[in-house]
């Protein structure tokens, strides 16, 4: 039997809500884990306490995803510390809503800057230094792919994140590199708390089973996903809103 490789694993905005139970998950699961956080020390240093508190390793490193320098401080003490990086899981994302007649530019910038600059630049500084059986998971969003009111600038972020998820995979796949999205549909953290009243009834409506997705199960979607060798390109839809 092949002994058990432990994976380094970079989960970007990893102190709460969803990144933290993908952080968790594939702590759990023993491999090591990098939890990126950009203001939220201490609850990232809580889901490291907890992976540890279960026999895996992790540590916290702080970095504004969208600042090209910091991602890449993040990419090297990763490769410093463990030696390798072989998952990346891009799921910082910020939402900044508004009609778009009186959406400011400063709050179009910091969405698009924040989830499609951050991919971007999270990708790129990762696959320079990336095994060839690496795999790379984009959190997007069924907003960027149905669009909704009130979201023009994380719809388009979203819609950014799935071509960009397409593109790099078909510039990839000769290195063996995996690169899929992953829409892990509403979930009630603190991003998603923000919608309206009429907004949540509304996701509720849509979607045929009358729920929101729960986040342990898509963190355990995410690390089964990452551990396919014959996937890649891919949109995954993890709740039942039919697109």
């Amino acid at each position: 039997m092949t002994p058990f490789k432990k994976r380094v694993v970079i989960v970007t905005g990893a102190s709460r809500g969803l990144g933290k139970e993908i952080a968790i998950k594939f702590g759990k699961a023993g491999e090591r884990v990098v939890v990126n956080y950009i203001k939220c020390e201490s609850d990232a240093q809580t889901v490291v306490e907890e992976i540890v508190r279960f026999g895996g390793e992790a540590v916290t490193f702080r970095a504004d995803v969208k600042v090209a320098a910091e991602v890449e401080a993040m990419i090297m003490s990763t490769l410093n510390l463990f030696g390798t990086l072989d998952v990346l899981v891009n799921n910082a994302g910020i939402t900044k809503d508004g009609l778009l007649v009186s959406l400011k530019e400063q709050d179009w910038d910091s969405v698009i800057d924040t989830n499609l600059k951050g991919s971007f630049l999270c990708m790129r500084a990762a696959l320079k230094s990336m095994n060839h059986n690496g795999h790379i998971i984009n959190i997007a969003s069924i907003s960027g792919m149905q669009g909704r009111e009130g979201q023009a600038n994380y719809s388009a972020s979203k819609a950014g994140i799935i071509g960009l998820t397409k593109a790099c995979a078909k510039e990839l796949g000769r290195s063996n590199i995996k690169i899929n999205a992953v829409l892990p549909g509403y979930i009630r953290s603190n991003m998603g708390e923000q919608v309206s009243d009429r907004i949540y009834e509304h996701i509720l409506k849509e979607n045929v089973l009358g729920r929101v997705s729960d986040p342990k199960e898509v963190a355990d979607f995410i690390y089964h996903l990452s551990l396919m060798n014959n996937v890649s390109g891919q949109v995954f839809n993890l709740d039942s809103r039919i697109v």
